[in-house]
């Protein structure tokens, strides 16, 4: 989960923090083929995805309609419909695909900070992962 020690948090300690507003979706268990591992291309295996999105800027809803806002049900099903598309061998190549989309999508999103853990993936550890964070050019 992105929780309070998140790359977010640590910009947000580096520079004046501005209103902002952010669109997030935690835990989002997918079952995806992905891995190096023979064994990884046999079967699928569950992975989490945390997305968040800075839409600093974003205009404050004012009619309380879905459309003056990103749909945070969108942002799950274009992730997991990217994870899905086919094999991907490392997670990084999975949460810059899903970044790419995010800063694409909406002209609104500034940054993109985007967490995949494998549970699977260590014996010895609850989950290995990355977190990437990326900026709008």
């Amino acid at each position: 989960m992105l929780k309070s020690s998140s790359i977010y948090r640590r910009l947000r300690d580096r520079q004046a923090v501005q209103p902002t507003t952010r669109i997030f979706v935690r835990g989002l268990q997918i079952l995806a083929s992905i891995g190096v591992h023979p064994h990884e291309y046999e079967a699928t295996q569950p992975i989490i995805l945390d997305i968040e999105l800075d839409m600093t800027g974003m205009e404050t809803p004012k009619d309380d309609r879905l459309h003056e806002t990103l749909d945070y049900g969108v942002v799950a099903e274009k992730a997991e419909e990217i994870a899905l598309e086919a094999h991907v061998q490392l997670v990084e190549t999975l949460a810059e695909r899903i970044a790419d989309w995010a800063l694409g999508y909406d002209p609104r999103v500034q940054s993109c900070a985007v967490r995949i853990s494998k549970p699977q993936a260590l014996l010895k550890a609850e989950v290995a992962g990355v977190e990437i964070l990326r900026r709008r050019t």
